[in-house]
C-alpha cells in the first residue's frame, strides 16, 4: 500500500490548477523532456544549466528528443521568438529564487573505479538551497545512494534556517525516463513520490502530477531512493542472467531468444529479458554501484548484486572474443583482419554514447591488432576510453570488411549493405539481414 501523509488523503493534485514558475536543474536527457512535458501545466519554466553550449543547443533545436518532444520543443521555440516568455533558458543561478518549484535532473555517473561521482549533484544542491526562499518545493529525481536528498538538500536547507515541511517542501522522486522508446511515455509511467514529511509529499505530488496521471506516495526521500535503485539493480540482474544464459544455448545448440519467447508464455513468475553486447547508458551500468558503494562502507556484502555487476561489465569483452573466433574458424588471423562495429550509440534510437558497451569493443579489437572501425548514423565521432578518436564510416561496402560486429541498429537506417559482408557477428541476436551469402554468428 501506499503512504498515506498524516491527514490520510491520497495525493493532492489541487485539481490541475497551472503551477506558477517551475525551474528544471540540469536540461540533458532527463531535465529537457522533464521540462517541455510540463509547458503548459505552468506559468513559466525555467529551464537552468551551467553548460552554456547545451543552453545554445536546445534554443537551436539542435538536441537529441523523442518525436513528440522534438514538436514540443519548436513549438516553444517559436514563441520564444515572438517574445513569449513561458519557456526561459539561462545559466544565471539567480533565476532559481523566482519558481515556486525546483525539480533536479542532473547527472550521477560513477568513475572508473565505479565509485559515485557527485559533482554535478553537490553543486547543484548547493545552488539551490543558496537560492531557495519560503514556499518553494524542491524535488530530486537523480539517482543517487540511500540517504542523498536528506544529506544534499534537507539538512543544508535546515542550516540556513528554513524549516523543511513549513517554509520549504523537500523530496524525492526518481526520474522514469526511457530515450528512445515511444512506448514508454511520461504521461504513461508512474512515478513515485517521498517526501521529508506528509505536506512535503502533498506539494511534491502536485508538481509530479503535471507528468504523469500516476503518482504512488512512499513514506520517505529514502524509501524512494532506495526504490530506484531497486528497479535498476533488478534490470542488471535480468540481464546479466539473460547473457549468461545465452552462453548455456551455445553451448547446448539452441536459440536463446526462441528459448526466451518461450519461457515468456508463462503469464506470471518470468520477466523476459534479452542477451546482448552489454549494458550501457545512465542508469543500469552505473546505479547499482550507488548503492553496493554505500553498503561496502556499512560491511554488508551483497554477493548476487556484485556478481552480476561483474558480468555486466565483463560482457564487451566475451563479444571480442567471440569476434576472434569467428576470424579463427575461418583461419583468420586477427592481426590486421577489417573489422567494422555496427552501432555505437548505447541503445537504439539515441546518440548516447554513455557507457556504451561498443565503445569497449573498439578498444578490445583494436588491442588484439585488428584494423576496427565503426558505423552509426546518428553518432558520427567517437572517443574510446583507450583515447581512440574515430570517425563513423558513412557509406560502407560489407564486402571491404572481413567481419562485421552488430551492437546496435536505429530504426530506418538502411544496413542493406552488411548482406555482402562474408561474415557477421550478431550480438543483439536480433539481427535479420540475412540470406543464405552471409554467415551469421552469434555471441
Amino acid at each position: 500500500m501506499p503512504f498515506s501523509p498524516p491527514d490520510g488523503g491520497p495525493a493532492a493534485s489541487n485539481g490541475q490548477a497551472r503551477l506558477g514558475p517551475v525551474a528544471i536543474v540540469g536540461l540533458g536527457y532527463v531535465g529537457l523532456p522533464t521540462a517541455l512535458a510540463l509547458l503548459g501545466s505552468s506559468s513559466q519554466i525555467i529551464g537552468f544549466d551551467v553548460n552554456d553550449e547545451r543552453l545554445r543547443a536546445i534554443s537551436s533545436g539542435d538536441v537529441d528528443l523523442s518525436e513528440l518532444d522534438r514538436a514540443r520543443l519548436e513549438t516553444a521555440r517559436l514563441a520564444t521568438a515572438r517574445g513569449d516568455q513561458s519557456f526561459r533558458l539561462t545559466s544565471d543561478s539567480a533565476a532559481l529564487a523566482e519558481a515556486d518549484a525546483v525539480i533536479v535532473c542532473v547527472p550521477t555517473p560513477v568513475d572508473e573505479r565505479h565509485i559515485p561521482d557527485l559533482f554535478a549533484l553537490r553543486g547543484a544542491c548547493q545552488t539551490i538551497v543558496a537560492h531557495a526562499r519560503p514556499g518553494q518545493t524542491i524535488i530530486l529525481t537523480s539517482t543517487s545512494f540511500v540517504g542523498t536528498t536528506r544529506q544534499l538538500l534537507v539538512e543544508p536547507l535546515r542550516g540556513r534556517g528554513l524549516s523543511v515541511g513549513t517554509d520549504v517542501y523537500v523530496a524525492f522522486s526518481p526520474e522514469r525516463i526511457d530515450p528512445g522508446n515511444p512506448d514508454h511515455l511520461q504521461r504513461e509511467t508512474p512515478r513515485v513520490v517521498g517526501g521529508t514529511t506528509g505536506e512535503c509529499s502533498q506539494q511534491a505530488a502536485q508538481v509530479i502530477r503535471r507528468l504523469t496521471d500516476s503518482v504512488y506516495l512512499v513514506s520517505s526521500p529514502e524509501a524512494a531512493e532506495l526504490a530506484k535503485l531497486y528497479e535498476n539493480i533488478f534490470r542488471a540482474v535480468t540481464l546479466a542472467l539473460a547473457n549468461e544464459f545465452s552462453d548455456v544455448c551455445g553451448t547446448l545448440g539452441l536459440d536463446p531468444i526462441e528459448v526466451t519467447l518461450a519461457a515468456a508464455t508463462k503469464p506470471y513468475g518470468f520477466l523476459a529479458a534479452f542477451p546482448g553486447p552489454g549494458v550501457g547508458g545512465h542508469c543500469i551500468p552505473c546505479d547499482p554501484h550507488y548503492l553496493l558503494w554505500q553498503l561496502r562502507g556499512r560491511r554488508r556484502p551483497t554477493p548476487l548484486i556484485e556478481q552480476a555487476m561483474r558480468s555486466i561489465h565483463a560482457r564487451p569483452a566475451r563479444v571480442v572474443e567471440r569476434a576472434i573466433e569467428v576470424l579463427a574458424s575461418d583461419g583468420r588471423s586477427p592481426t590486421g583482419a577489417k573489422v567494422i562495429v555496427v552501432g555505437a550509440s548505447y541503445k537504439a534510437g539515441v546518440s548516447d554514447v554513455r557507457e556504451s558497451p561498443a565503445l569497449l569493443i573498439i578498444d578490445g579489437l583494436a588491442r588484439s591488432d585488428v584494423e576496427v572501425s565503426y558505423h552509426d548514423p546518428l553518432v558520427p565521432v567517437v572517443q574510446t576510453p583507450d583515447g581512440q578518436l574515430l570517425r563513423s564510416v558513412t557509406a560502407p561496402d560489407g564486402a571491404d570488411w572481413d567481419l562485421a560486429v552488430i551492437h546496435g541498429v536505429h530504426p530506418g537506417a538502411d544496413y542493406s549493405w552488411i548482406r555482402s559482408c562474408p561474415r557477421v557477428l550478431d550480438a543483439t541476436y536480433l539481427f535479420d539481414l540475412f540470406d543464405g551469402a552471409t554467415r551469421r554468428s552469434v555471441v
